[in-house]
């Protein structure tokens, strides 16, 4: 494959439905993702955006499929880093799987620029989210403060 990509894979003691519900629901992902807000209606061809809490877009994009509790994609470009915004658009894929009394959540984050900048910021930024998520549903509590 050409391009940057990073993958990660975590088991959440969760329900498919739980999970999908806990990436889709913005007061909920906001427990998680350092008190950012996503806004968007979940829809196909939607537009999407990431809202930090000081009022300022992060990121922007689209919901390219939203299939449930099963596959969400969305095509992701970052706006706050112009360095990072010239690379242009990345396409985010988040796979859920039943693994038995868990889930299997797989993250999928693709540039098709080599050497992407924004691909190695994500790299630092999902392990950190995804274990906040994961604590979050089978504890009830984060990890990790954005402080």
């Amino acid at each position: 494959m050409t391009g940057s990509n990073f993958v990660y894979v975590t088991y959440i003691r969760t329900t498919p439905e739980k999970l999908w519900s806990a990436l889709t629901t913005p007061e909920f992902i906001k427990k998680y993702w350092f008190d950012a807000t996503h806004v968007t209606d979940w829809k196909v061809g939607s537009p999407w955006k990431i809202v930090f809490a000081d009022g300022r877009v992060a990121d922007t994009g689209e919901i390219a499929e939203f299939e449930p509790p099963k596959r969400l994609v969305i095509k992701w470009r970052n706006e706050f880093m112009p360095e990072m915004k010239a690379e242009g658009w990345s396409l985010c894929v988040m796979d859920i799987e039943p693994a038995g009394d868990a889930v299997k959540l797989t993250v999928t984050h693709t540039m098709e620029r080599e050497n992407a900048k924004f691909i190695g910021a994500v790299s630092g930024g999902w392990p950190k989210i995804l274990s906040n998520l994961k604590s979050l549903l089978e504890t009830g509590e984060i990890v990790l403060s954005g402080k």
